[in-house]
């Protein structure tokens, strides 16, 4: 469970090392900063923020079987969501990595409602894998998937320790992963260690809630040093790997 002195300490200290465009001298991250992530604020796709707000107001109760970090055995979906939901700004961040790096092949860990999925899943051309540990959770992504007409989604649904092993094996190669599944150190490390063998150079990974705990902060240093992680950036809200090895070794904190 995250630590609200952890919290406030990782928040104080990024707000004091985070800088913008101006501090950036290379041009990949100057790029990256000022083509997509800043211009991500600007757009989004109304169809899905209208299928955001039903689900904000939904009063129905459903059982939850979270495997991550824990927590009730039920809720309410609005609470759920409130929570669990990707912010549109971050849902219009990783839609506009997906489409500047041209990613295609694309595997997120961690479906809750599926709002962000649907984000993930644009342009069209993208075929998105998306897991969910929750049944009913995974019911209700399904049927936001189904309101949102995607046919580029498919939805696995069970616990991700069982069967990540099967579904990254029918990927020749992944563009794009969004881990943001289990919010504690082993299996997030466990996880970014078995999508490595599909990545290439021009993959993109992104690691939401990197300073949610301890455990995560722990888990966000130990990935982004990797030998395989050539760029690493740090957005407080989530962390973004690159693997490139024509890029410089570099980390970056960059305000968002």
């Amino acid at each position: 469970m995250p630590s609200h002195a952890y919290r406030i300490r990782s928040y104080l200290s990024y707000w004091l090392d985070a800088v913008d465009a101006h501090s950036l001298h290379s041009p990949f991250l100057y790029d990256l900063y000022t083509r997509v992530i800043i211009p991500a604020q600007k757009n989004a796709f109304p169809a899905f923020e209208h299928l955001r707000e039903r689900l904000l107001s939904d009063q129905r109760t459903i059982k939850i079987k979270d495997y991550g970090a824990g927590g009730k055995t039920e809720g309410i979906i609005r609470d759920i969501a409130r929570t669990s939901l990707a912010p549109l700004k971050k849902a219009l961040l990783y839609n506009s990595l997906i489409s500047y790096f041209n990613c295609q092949q694309i595997l997120e860990l961690g479906t809750s409602f599926g709002i962000t999925t649907l984000y993930l899943a644009q342009p069209a051309n993208t075929k998105v894998v998306t897991m969910e540990g929750s049944p009913e959770t995974a019911e209700i992504a399904s049927l936001t998937f189904e309101f949102a007409e995607a046919r580029n989604i498919r939805l696995i649904q069970g616990n991700i320790d069982d069967k990540l092993d099967a579904v990254i094996a029918e990927f020749r190669r992944i563009d794009f992963v969004l881990l943001d599944a289990n919010h504690r150190y082993e299996p997030a490390l466990r996880y970014f260690k078995k999508i490595l063998p599909k990545l290439h150079p021009g993959s993109v990974v992104v690691m939401d809630d990197i300073h949610y705990s301890v455990e995560m902060g722990k888990a966000w240093d130990e990935i982004r040093k990797h030998e395989l992680v050539h760029t690493s950036v740090d957005l407080y809200q989530c962390g973004i790997l690159f693997f490139d090895p024509s890029l410089n070794k570099q980390h970056v904190i960059l305000q968002y």
